[in-house]
């Protein structure tokens, strides 16, 4: 116990925290590596959100209610790769259009689920090793979700760093002329990187509403798709400094709702944006501090493909 805050609670509760923007954060960049640049995550997020509450209530599943956010998501960045990737829509204007539409479809939706609670999530058990001494709370008690978003993020850097297909991934992210011209269909892998991204959205969504809160709250991600976003960017496209990234911004978070449970006299709306504001900051400091001979973005992201070129 340090000035009134307990130190293992508090890294408990970082990653919980820190599980929703991970997994955005780690869909994302799968996305941005096959150079696709999805500004969508946050209605992607709030959509999954909505989603994954309706079902978990309406079946009385959590687990149903999970697959029914990351299927959200996936639709919407189903829909973002139609526009972008078959009709060649801008990939910016269509993210911003998308995240709106999340935001307004799910307040829409969401009218119905105001003031009812979620089934529970229940934690795992890990018998006796959940009652070790301060490794027990923090270690070995938590829901399946958080364990499966860190088996995630390495499976992401083993898939991009090892398989064949994550090198096919890159080149496509890298030069999507040159992967054209070598047999691989671009517009495939783009979507299916799409529909990965957009299902871990929907799924960080889901947590946030179905264990975070939990109940259904209209704008309830409150920016962190927009997090996951800054996050990837600044941790140079590598899955390792995304988890570092989310991480911070999770600590941060379970710092700030401490403070206030401790009755520090800081105003809560300075604690409420601490977590946005410290993030960026330190993301923007390592950053500036790797930047020699870390990697660029994958040179092809953002740009629309066209195969006949």
């Amino acid at each position: 116990m340090i000035g009134g805050i307990d130190i293992v609670t508090l890294v408990a509760a970082l990653m919980a925290a820190s599980t929703p923007v991970l997994l955005a954060a780690t869909g994302e960049l799968v996305a941005e590596k096959a150079g696709v640049l999805n500004l969508g995550v946050e209605g992607m997020m709030i959509l999954g959100a909505v989603a994954g509450f309706a079902t978990a209530v309406t079946t009385g599943s959590p687990v149903l209610g999970f697959l029914g956010g990351a299927l959200a998501g996936a639709v919407l960045a189903g829909l973002f790769a139609l526009l972008t990737q078959f009709l060649l829509s801008n990939q910016t204007a269509t993210g911003l259009a998308l995240t709106l539409f999340g935001l307004g479809l799910s307040a829409l939706f969401g009218k119905g689920f105001e003031g009812v609670r979620p089934p529970p999530t229940p934690k795992l058990d890990f018998g006796p090793l959940s009652d070790l001494p301060v490794l027990g709370p923090i270690l070995f008690h938590h829901d399946w979700i958080v364990y499966l978003s860190l088996l995630l993020v390495l499976a992401t850097w083993a898939f991009l760093k090892f398989s064949r297909a994550g090198l096919v991934l890159r080149a496509v992210g890298e030069n999507d002329d040159a992967a054209h011209a070598l047999g691989y269909r671009v517009i495939a892998v783009r979507f299916a990187a799409l529909a990965f991204g957009g299902a871990l959205a929907g799924l960080g969504g889901a947590y946030l509403s179905l264990v975070r809160v939990p109940q259904w709250t209209e704008g309830m991600t409150a920016g962190a798709g927009w997090i996951a976003l800054a996050i990837v960017v600044f941790a140079s496209w590598k899955p390792e400094r995304v988890l570092i990234g989310a991480y911070l911004f999770g600590g941060i978070t379970a710092l700030q709702l401490q403070l206030q449970a401790a009755g520090y006299a800081i105003p809560v709306h300075l604690l409420s944006m601490a977590p946005y504001v410290i993030t960026v900051l330190v993301l923007v400091i390592l950053s500036a501090t790797h930047r020699h001979g870390a990697p660029a973005a994958p040179a092809a992201l953002g740009r629309s493909f066209h195969a006949s070129s």
